[in-house]
């Protein structure tokens, strides 16, 4: 005999579901506050929560009462205004309460604040990068036989507890007690009916003993159908699972920056911002992505994280150099088959101008054909200058996977952001 005992405890968050359908209800407001927080905070603060208020208005709901009908009527003390038969006018405002609900400044002393809640870090960061995603992700080939998907492979007797198939052991069990019960019944049947027809019998035809032995052969037949178990162990059935190869999906991001005389320390701290928005946002949606910083002036050096945000290592300005060692390390470590790989680039567009063509023939013949996205973001405002130009013409190649944005403030960086990551209905990659 098996018995189910559900012992689970009451789930934390109760309220997790309503406070969901309450955010998706409002979810215009919210986001119009989360971009506000995100114009007013610096990026290196985006990673708490934020404190949202709704206006009293957009939340109320029609409430219906029952109204006093016919005619009324009452005695007021004190009353020296009015007069049987006057008509008393209906207050002003929601409810008679004289301003109440309009969220301002009354007559009366009463008033409603705005509805006001706080966003958790993973939701305020869920509407930072709602509707954002890495362009062309593409499924690459097997890797390795590492990563694998678990999967349900059918139904075996055995196993543990919470993989256990309530559907289909009760099904078996249903069908084991039609099984075991059918001979008993049929035989009690049998008896029932020879029972019948003894006592129908002339009393003096009639077998006393006979009739002792059908009642207790009934009785024991009864119990032996009462004796077979609802559920048994034999009929229990568990959800089998078998490890299934899956198909890589891994990223690498390379993060390039420019570090040189001519980047002030404004235009640093934009890309600085504008990378670690880019980070939060792979962090937020994509477990399986690389991060690789490739900080340059004259030469080129991927770093650490510490040393790619403070390091104050400058110079003059060849970009190739870093677009040359992207291109070794794609060599050596990311093989293009085997990842999804995209470059983030932050300069201010100063470069000699010689090295800006060879920057467009790297990336023509190198670069872009083992790119899935390539994003550019010029920090200046003067006019583009000729490493600008020589993008334009990589773009005019390479319109889908290349794009370039232009930031004076760091006010632009949220905007400019959410137009390169921007979801698209068709990828191609």
């Amino acid at each position: 005999m098996t018995y189910f005992i559900d012992r689970r405890p009451n789930a934390k968050h109760k309220s997790a579901v309503n406070r969901q359908r309450f955010l998706e209800r409002y979810r215009k407001h919210i986001k119009r506050s989360v971009e506000e927080a995100v114009n007013r905070r610096s990026i290196t603060d985006m990673e708490r929560g934020e404190k949202v208020s709704i206006p009293a208005k957009d939340i109320a709901e029609p409430v219906f009462q029952h109204g006093h009908g016919g005619e009324r009527s009452i005695v007021a003390p004190g009353n020296k205004e009015f007069v049987e038969g006057d008509k008393i006018r209906r207050p002003d405002g929601q409810g008679g309460g004289g301003g109440a609900g309009e969220g301002g400044a009354s007559n009366q002393g009463e008033g409603m604040d705005e509805f006001a809640f706080t966003l958790s870090r993973e939701e305020f960061l869920e509407f930072v990068f709602d509707g954002l995603e890495l362009p062309h992700l593409q499924r690459k080939p097997l890797k390795s036989m590492e990563e694998v998907k678990m999967v349900r492979a059918g139904l075996a007797r055995e196993g543990v507890p919470s993989r256990i198939s309530i559907t289909r052991s009760m099904r078996e069990a249903y069908a084991r007690r039609i099984a075991m019960r059918a001979p008993i019944k049929r035989a009690l049947r049998e008896a029932e009916a020879a029972l019948t027809a003894e006592e129908r019998k002339d009393p003096v035809l009639r077998n006393p003993a006979r009739i002792s032995e059908l009642i207790a052969e009934i009785e024991r037949l009864k119990k032996r159908i009462e004796a077979v178990p609802f559920i048994d162990t034999y009929d229990l059935r568990y959800h089998q699972l078998q490890a299934q190869p899956q198909p890589s999906s891994k990223a690498v991001m390379f993060c390039v920056m420019d570090v040189s005389g001519s980047m002030t320390q404004h235009h640093k701290d934009i890309a600085k911002r504008f990378f670690l928005l880019l980070y939060l946002f792979l962090e937020k949606h994509y477990e399986k992505v690389e991060l690789v910083f490739v900080r340059h002036h004259t030469t080129a050096r991927e770093v650490g994280e510490e040393e790619f945000f403070y390091s104050r290592e400058t110079g003059g300005t060849i970009v190739s150099s870093a677009l040359t060692l992207v291109n070794n390390i794609i060599e050596t470590r990311y093989p293009p088959n085997q990842w999804n790989l995209y470059v983030a680039q932050a300069s201010d567009g100063d470069n000699w101008d010689d090295d800006s063509g060879t920057c467009r023939e790297l990336l023509v013949k190198e670069l872009m054909p083992q790119l899935q996205y390539y994003t550019y973001v010029e920090i200046t405002p003067h006019d583009h200058q000729s490493l600008w130009q020589e993008y334009e013409n990589v773009a005019a190649q390479f319109p889908e996977r290349f794009a370039m944005r232009k930031i004076v403030e760091a006010g632009e960086i949220y905007p400019v952001f959410r137009e390169l990551f921007k979801r698209r209905l068709s990828q191609a990659g």
